[in-house]
């Protein structure tokens, strides 16, 4: 996530205030419906009102923020229900690209995500959340990016984003890590055996779980 550290001193651009307001969104520092008022922005994050307007208009496009007619833009609320019909479209989506992984993955990559599914062992046997967390984002990210589908990955990366405040809180549950590393195995086994229906397979079982949970946990 993209903070104010090491940007000290100087402007920051629409791109880096994207980031930073996506990570405050994303963290909770900024909450469902929160008023996102221009004047006040510029002035905690040192930026000009043109580029905190730009940023809010992307992270609009987003969908991370809305706005409101005669009121400005607020940070949007997505519901329970939204939340998991994004995730069942992200099975659909990501279990395309896994597929596509499975067919395409070089020795080299086949390798660093095995190294990934180890972390992802250590961290669940240390207890180690975050970690785990991390690991698990990094795993999507590099099977989208295996997979090379330019499409899926921008549709997924807006999707994501909207839901994501559901899955934040999910990978941190405890006892979540423990039975979500099972699946997450699977899904790298899968690409790395060159199995595209396997991997197609324990992707979308991987993420209608995801699913599931949001329901049961949010009802």
């Amino acid at each position: 996530m993209e903070t104010l550290e090491g940007l000290e001193g100087r402007s920051l651009t629409v791109a880096e205030l994207v980031n930073v307001l996506r990570s405050a969104i994303v963290g909770g520092e900024l909450v469902p419906n929160q008023r996102l008022v221009e004047a006040d922005l510029a002035a905690e994050y040192r930026a000009s009102r043109g580029n905190i307007r730009a940023a809010l208009a992307e992270l609009t496009v987003e969908g991370l923020v809305e706005r409101v007619q005669n009121r400005g833009a607020r940070v949007r609320a997505v519901s329970v229900e939204e939340a998991v019909e994004i995730t069942e479209v992200r099975a659909a989506l990501e279990a395309l690209c896994a597929r596509k992984a499975a067919e395409r993955i070089t020795d080299a990559e086949a390798s660093e995500l095995q190294e990934l599914a180890k972390r992802m062992k250590d961290a669940v046997e240390r207890g180690d959340r975050d970690s785990y967390s991390e690991s698990n984002q990094t795993l999507h990210a590099r099977v989208i990016e295996i997979s090379a589908q330019q499409t899926a990955a921008a549709t997924i990366h807006r999707l994501r984003g909207q839901a994501v405040r559901f899955q934040f809180r999910l990978a941190r549950q405890p006892g979540r890590p423990a039975v979500s590393l099972p699946q997450h195995l699977a899904i790298i086994d899968a690409v790395c055996a060159h199995d595209p229906d396997a991997a197609a397979e324990a992707m979308r079982v991987h993420l209608e779980s995801v699913a599931d949970v949001i329901r049961s946990t949010h009802a």
